[in-house]
């Protein structure tokens, strides 16, 4: 597509889109950027942005999307509480990482469960490609809640993640959603390096 079908296609999404989908979208915006503060305030815009997500993705036929907004209703409760009462020697939960053998398991185990997943899905329902929407499924779970423990390599987690997430949504018709996460993209990397250095000025 040549830039102008592009600005066309945005264009006709944008006034196609829901006011639901439009208050998710910049909630969802609000989300991130406010997690890369390290704020407090970011588990109450995923709550509110979540909800309305659960239906949008309900209604276009992504069955594992619509299952994960639930679990993202519980995280963004348990979040606030973590991020809030999770410190052991301040009131600010402290950024830490996890060692690679532990990544090598968690991968592996997300891997194992997309593909069960999928061969459920395409077995039983008529879910939209199921294998992808399985691997963003187990894998935003997991890296949701690394995101509550405040992991620091969450980052790295959602890049891979949200770059499967766009061709998803352009695949279901979603396109705004998928410039939401072109955009989640960009704050993500932002997200790592502002991270990586308050844990490298956190206290040993």
């Amino acid at each position: 597509m040549t830039g102008d079908e592009i600005s066309a296609a945005l264009l006709a999404a944008a006034q196609a889109m829901s006011p639901a989908e439009v208050v998710a979208v910049v909630l969802g915006i609000a989300y991130l950027v406010l997690a890369v503060r390290e704020s407090l305030w970011c588990w109450p815009a995923a709550l509110v942005s979540t909800g309305l997500f659960l239906l949008i993705f309900w209604r276009v036929g992504l069955l594992m999307e619509s299952a994960l907004q639930v679990y993202y209703l519980s995280m963004a409760v348990y979040g606030w509480w973590h991020w809030r009462h999770g410190g052991k020697h301040s009131d600010t939960l402290a950024i830490s990482r996890w060692p690679l053998q532990r990544h090598a398991v968690v991968i592996g185990a997300v891997l194992l469960m997309a593909v069960a997943s999928g061969l459920l899905l395409s077995r039983w329902t008529d879910a939209a490609l199921p294998f992808l929407d399985s691997f963003t499924t187990w894998g935003s779970v997991v890296t949701t809640w690394m995101v509550a423990r405040k992991i620091l390599e969450n980052w790295l987690y959602w890049l891979v993640i949200d770059s499967v997430s766009i061709y998803l949504y352009l695949d279901r018709g979603l396109l705004l959603t998928a410039a939401l996460f072109c955009v989640y993209l960009v704050i993500v990397v932002l997200g790592f390096r502002q991270w990586l250095q308050s844990y490298r000025n956190q206290p040993a």
